[in-house]
């Protein structure tokens, strides 16, 4: 049955995408354990957000997290900087790549809350920005947790962190820059014409792809809301009809 297999595989190696080791004494190195994997998830969410909302926002946030990573490869390449002593990561360790990949994401998505999305009102100027507030706070917090955790695991130096998630937070400030701010303030500019082209091509036509915060203050998601609760209010109302005959 395994007959087809090298008798000489080769150097063995661990693939530590998913493999995190923590102090099993500690419940808190357990949790930042698992907090050092949510980018993972992230990329599960990236994914269904793109395919379910064919959003140009997600899908450029999604393109842009991609750059980010294969930018970090390329400088661990450059600078070959080990991990701390004793670390069992794989790899090269600056710049943190998990730092960095938050980093992006959690400017990228506070940029985009600030200048664009457009939370629905609780009726009070006062908790509609104490709302806002904690959203910043809670994105930042998670953020540098997991920088953190990448430090109290010991994969990383403070120095490769700090400049991991620092290089981060450049990409993701460049980029939205780039495909939203720049497009929105001088949508004349090359930046707002390369927009134009890629949410309204015949391919990105052919996707339905759109750009729901350049309509829609809340990206459209109020109007789609309202839009079910009709239908279903209707639909229950002829269900409720048809029992009464």
């Amino acid at each position: 049955m395994f007959g087809s297999h090298s008798a000489n595989p080769g150097p063995q190696t661990s693939l530590d995408l998913t493999h995190v080791l923590y102090d099993d004494n500690s419940l808190f190195s357990l949790a930042l354990a698992l907090v050092t994997l949510s980018p993972i998830l992230l990329m599960a969410a990236y994914a269904s957000l793109a395919v379910q909302t064919r959003e140009f926002l997600v899908i450029i946030m999604w393109a842009g997290q991609f750059a980010n990573e294969g930018f970090n490869w390329i400088l661990k390449r450059i600078y070959k900087e080990d991990r701390p002593d004793g670390s069992l990561g794989n790899g090269y360790g600056f710049p943190s790549s998990h730092s960095q990949y938050m980093g992006y994401f959690s400017t990228f998505l506070i940029c985009h809350l600030y200048f664009r999305h457009r939370f629905a009102s609780t009726g009070s100027p006062f908790f509609d920005q104490l709302w806002r507030i904690i959203v910043y706070v809670a994105v930042s917090a998670w953020g540098l947790s997991v920088a953190y955790s990448r430090y109290h695991l010991q994969y990383h130096t403070p120095y490769q962190i700090m400049w991991g998630y620092g290089i981060g937070v450049v990409c993701g400030a460049a980029c939205y820059g780039c495909f939203e701010l720049i497009p929105r303030v001088r949508p004349n500019s090359p930046m707002g014409r390369l927009k134009v082209f890629l949410v309204s091509n015949p391919v990105s036509t052919w996707l339905q792809i759109r750009d729901g915060w350049a309509i829609w203050p809340d990206g459209g998601r109020e109007g789609e809301w309202k839009r079910w609760k009709a239908e279903w209010d209707r639909q229950r109302q002829l269900l409720e009809e048809k029992r009464s005959q």
